[in-house]
């Protein structure tokens, strides 16, 4: 089977009314890395996207209820619809199956993780000791080892009053913000799911780049099993 030059990712949103923050940086990130990107929501199929895509990449979005990670509400949230988290659990858990390439980006990340039976922080100002301000800005991140990008320092934009608090089953984390926050993960024991938790698609500089790219290259590499 050949492997096409330019996979299909699919982009998941809450639909045609509820599109992520700056929707044509996302499609630009991914053609800019090689391939090409479709939106899909909750009136989508699931089997039929998943099908005809070689990666799936959840962006930002709203806060998650806490009840999907075991845990009562303690801060006054913004929450993401409940259609779009429901759709994006299915969405994940049906990939997961087929071992295609996830990326998940902010709210992407967050629900990669509850998914994979982690925590968060509902609202790292009030709920982390000595945290910076992840609400705006630039502040720096660790990078330690992992397979995608090379370890070292970085400044990444941030935007966000939640965060990774457990991480999910065979998720380890690979970059780290200065008050100790999980910025980056991956699992090894997966072909390809990383999350991040600030906006790649936001940023020109090499870790950005390097997040798309080696997302890309996955999907590009991926063959989906032959039917019998």
């Amino acid at each position: 089977m050949q492997i096409s030059e330019r996979p299909l990712i699919a982009i998941s949103t809450g639909g045609a009314n509820n599109l992520p923050r700056k929707p044509e940086l996302y499609l630009q990130a991914v053609e800019n890395a090689g391939a090409e990107a479709v939106f899909i929501g909750p009136d989508d199929s699931i089997m039929d996207s998943v099908r005809s895509s070689r990666g799936v990449l959840i962006p930002g979005g709203g806060d998650i209820d806490p009840l999907l990670y075991n845990e009562e509400k303690v801060f006054d949230l913004d929450p993401e619809d409940g259609k779009r988290v429901d759709f994006d659990l299915a969405l994940f858990r049906s990939v997961l199956k087929q071992g295609k390439p996830v990326l998940g980006i902010c709210y992407g990340m967050q629900l990669i993780n509850i998914a994979m039976g982690g925590t968060l922080y509902q609202d790292i100002g009030t709920q982390k000791e000595r945290a910076i301000n992840h609400r705006e800005g630039m502040h720096a991140v660790q990078v330690s080892d992992n397979p995608f990008i090379a370890p070292g320092q970085y400044e990444v934009n941030s935007s966000h009053h939640q965060a990774v608090k457990e991480a999910g089953r065979g998720l380890k984390a690979f970059a780290l913000s200065s008050d100790g926050l999980i910025e980056a993960f991956y699992s090894p024991y997966y072909p390809f799911l990383m999350g991040v938790q600030w906006h790649p698609e936001r940023m020109k500089n090499i870790i950005s780049e390097r997040v798309f790219t080696s997302f890309v290259g996955a999907c590009r590499e991926f063959q989906p099993e032959r039917s019998s």
